[in-house]
């Protein structure tokens, strides 16, 4: 268990099946900038690894935030 006042920390793991390197990469870079909006807005204590699947390929940026989100909340609640 992680320490409940470092903040979170993530990991992205996304497989050949999401896309070449250059939509692999793209993909990964918008759930970094939305993990670092949720550690930025408090969230912490927790180690979380994220798997990008090939749908997150066409997902627009306000449908792949509000996925990852909710997702880490409701991680949270299950604590």
């Amino acid at each position: 268990m992680t320490d409940p006042r470092l903040p979170a920390r993530f990991g992205f793991t996304l497989t050949r099946k999401v896309g070449n390197a250059v939509e692999r990469n793209r993909v990964r870079r918008r759930m970094r900038a939305i993990a670092w909006e949720l550690v930025h807005d408090g969230l912490s204590g927790r180690d979380i690894v994220v798997r990008g699947l090939p749908k997150s390929i066409g997902a627009d940026w306000k449908v792949l935030h509000t996925e990852l989100t909710s997702a880490v909340r409701e991680g949270a609640n299950t604590r």
